[in-house]
């Protein structure tokens, strides 16, 4: 039986209303607006503010608006996965909380953890499924509420983050668009370059833990910039070159929005100029795994049908990797 492409046939986003400003970090810890905007790129970021609204609010909201775009009700899907790494509970996963909000009765779900790199992972998972032909259509969403985490006295990582949620739908392609490869590489942090110490079975939760502020993002800056510099280069382009693509092939760079000088750094090894790279990266901030459909949302009006994209990720793990889309819409 010939495999049977996936296709992204709709796109849907969330991004709360609250913004953080560079400005506004200013008065919490010793930054200013120049220093944050030469060395990532980042003006402002979005904070889901509201403490009763978590990870799975957001991802069910671009799962609807994904599923309105494409005139699909929420009992056709078949499979939602959420790439998150701040799910609103241990367990259940929530991507369940996601499906019983969307009303996916029809639907088994499941989570992804692979940080920055999470959606990527999480959408060769999806397609898989529909070129295995044991599901039709599959709800693939990024979500993070990153502000969960963060450390507002660590200087080095709360200036990075944002929140937000992107989702796409797949289904079935009926020509040669679609999703047609992926590259996937880990390498195990054993020395916890960019890590949450407490909250897992090895440091539960305790007084101490919480005191230390250990269950917020810490990160070796340079350690976690040298790695995923050279992985997100690398990768793009050999996918690239595993596809026999040119510069002159790809339509768009769709990079996960990390750092601009990382993303500048994959485009240069492409040899694709910057008026065909995707960044946003000045409005959201890092949203980790909603970056990249983020981004897919936001240039959705400049995409035409046949377009090869290259979306390229790096993210605690290590996790990286590539995939190459053929657009369909």
């Amino acid at each position: 039986m010939e495999v049977q492409r996936a296709k992204i046939s709709a796109v849907g986003h969330f991004l709360p209303e609250d913004r953080l400003t560079n400005f506004d970090l200013e008065k919490l810890v010793e930054t200013n607006d120049e220093w944050i905007r030469t060395r990532t790129g980042i003006s402002e970021r979005r904070i889901l503010k509201d403490p009763d609204k978590a990870t799975s609010y957001m991802a069910t909201k671009a799962a609807q608006e994904a599923l309105d775009a494409a005139g699909v009700s929420a009992e056709e899907i078949d499979i939602v996965i959420v790439a998150t790494v701040t799910p609103d509970y241990m367990f259940p996963a929530t991507a369940c909380l996601v499906q019983e909000k969307l009303g996916a009765k029809n639907a088994f779900a499941f989570d992804i953890s692979a940080a920055c790199s999470g959606f990527i992972y999480a959408l060769t998972t999806g397609a898989s499924f529909i070129q295995g032909r044991t599901a039709n259509k599959v709800l693939v969403i990024g979500a993070d509420k990153m502000s969960s985490i963060l450390d507002y006295t660590d200087r080095t990582t709360c200036i990075l983050f944002g929140d937000g949620a992107g989702a796409v739908l797949l289904e079935a392609s009926e020509d040669e668009t679609g999703v047609i490869d992926s590259i996937h590489y880990t390498e195990g942090d054993v020395n916890c370059g960019l890590y949450q110490p407490a909250g897992g079975s090895l440091r539960p939760a305790t007084h101490e833990t919480v005191d230390a502020r250990m269950h917020s993002i810490r990160q070796d800056g340079r350690a976690v910039f040298k790695k995923a510099t050279m992985g997100m280069a690398d990768v793009s382009s050999e996918i690239m070159k595993k596809n026999n693509l040119t510069a002159d092939d790809v339509a768009w760079l769709v990079p996960h929005q990390a750092n601009l000088r990382i993303i500048d750094a994959t485009a240069n090894r492409m040899g694709i100029s910057s008026e065909k790279v995707m960044i946003n990266i000045g409005r959201y901030g890092n949203t980790t795994a909603a970056t990249i459909p983020l981004c897919l949302y936001d240039w959705k009006d400049q995409l035409n049908k046949g377009d090869n994209l290259v979306l390229a990720a790096f993210g605690g793990g290590f996790t990286w990797g590539a995939v190459y889309v053929k657009w369909s819409l």
